[in-house]
């Protein structure tokens, strides 16, 4: 039997969603707990969101990133001790929204890498600083001007992105299409959240994405990199 997470993840369906109002529920030594939110947590190489919550009296806090409890599945908000909400208290989420964009926009692009190089991913992740790279199990290093030119194709292409769910059952029976070598998506809540670029790219994710790849627009392959015998990584920029 399955249990609903304590906190609603309003960006499941709508990675667009900047802001909500929301009742805080729990506290914790670094942040507070809400009955939902906008905020993405830390995953699946996703950095968490930053933003800020307002109070009733017009007062604002800075929310300076987000994680999810393993255990609770319980979406903290991390801010200063001293300045945290009190229990019960109606407020207003609004998350950092150019930040949220470009990741949105550097995650899609991670998925367009993954449909352009035919290997297995064994690692992953965006970084702060605007850049994002995957790690392919690939005995040579491919074409760098060959890959940044099937890549722009795709992230200044039309390919609507669009959520599925299906059942654990039937991930199970699909293994084609987990990318990753060392980390299968999350399983045991009964379904699973697919990301589909139509003509593109459908695999298992649980981030936040862009509603067509046109909206990545121009990026460049910043290096290729030799991380081992069998690893090679690639970093990809937003060409801004």
């Amino acid at each position: 039997m399955t249990t609903a997470p304590l906190t609603q993840e309003l960006f499941r369906e709508d990675g667009y969603l900047q802001h909500c109002e929301a009742t805080v529920v729990e506290h914790r030594d670094d942040g507070f707990v809400t009955d939902q939110t906008v905020f993405y947590p830390v995953g699946g190489g996703q950095l968490g969101d930053s933003g800020h919550l307002k109070r009733a009296d017009g007062s604002e806090i800075t929310i300076s990133n987000t994680l999810k409890e393993r255990d609770s599945g319980a979406i903290v908000h991390q801010t200063d001790a001293s300045a945290l909400p009190t229990i019960g208290e109606r407020i207003s989420l609004q998350i950092d929204w150019d930040r949220r964009y470009r990741i949105m926009r550097l995650h899609s692009c991670m998925h367009m890498l993954c449909a352009v190089v035919p290997a297995a991913v064994t690692g992953g992740g965006i970084r702060d600083d605007g850049s994002a790279r995957i790690d392919f199990n690939l005995p040579e290093p491919p074409d760098k001007l060959a890959i940044e030119a099937d890549l722009n194709r795709l992230t200044q292409g039309d390919h609507p992105m669009s959520i599925h769910w299906i059942s654990d059952e039937e991930m199970e029976a699909r293994p084609e299409l987990i990318r990753t070598m060392s980390v299968k998506p999350p399983m045991g809540h009964g379904r699973v959240r697919l990301i589909q670029f139509d003509g593109a790219d459908l695999q298992p994710c649980g981030g936040t994405h862009v509603a067509n790849s046109g909206e990545i627009g121009p990026v460049r392959i910043k290096k290729i990199e030799n991380k081992g015998k069998q690893n090679r990584r690639i970093i990809v920029i937003l060409d801004e």
